[in-house]
């Protein structure tokens, strides 16, 4: 077996001695550059939020997750209509926004922490969007 190993070697070093390279005026061409995937134009429509913090009317583009606040430097969380819900401060009847499923919300005016109650929780996703199941003894 020896020499069968041996003779194995010697063809591979034959293969090396006759790789010289590529051949005279041979240049490799280098592969195109990645297009990075094409990007949304950015949305000129402005929308405004209250800064949760010092409640000071901010504005931003529309599509922004996060808006911080030019006057206190707080970090606003953006949400859409069907993340957030509503009630009154459970002491000075301020309207509240919070982010579902939050158990409590902390006023910003009075800073009294009012529950969530049941009544406040969110509906059925088949109820926001307008979809009820039939009823069973329903004939279709």
């Amino acid at each position: 077996m020896e020499s069968k190993a041996e003779a194995i070697e010697v063809d591979s070093q034959e293969i090396e001695d006759d790789d010289d390279g590529p051949p005279p005026g041979w240049h490799s061409i280098p592969p195109p550059p990645q297009a990075s995937p094409p990007q949304p134009p950015p949305s000129s429509e402005m929308v405004q939020l209250v800064c949760g913090s010092c409640r000071t009317l901010l504005s931003y583009p529309k599509g922004a997750r996060h808006v911080k606040c030019s006057s206190c430097e707080m970090v606003n969380l953006v949400l859409e209509a069907h993340e957030v819900g509503q009630l009154k401060c459970g002491r000075c009847e301020v309207l509240l926004m919070y982010p579902y499923p939050a158990p409590s919300v902390r006023c910003s005016s009075c800073h009294f922490v009012t529950v969530i109650g049941a009544h406040n929780k969110r509906p059925p996703w088949s109820v926001i969007q307008g979809y009820s199941p039939p009823l069973p003894n329903q004939i279709q």
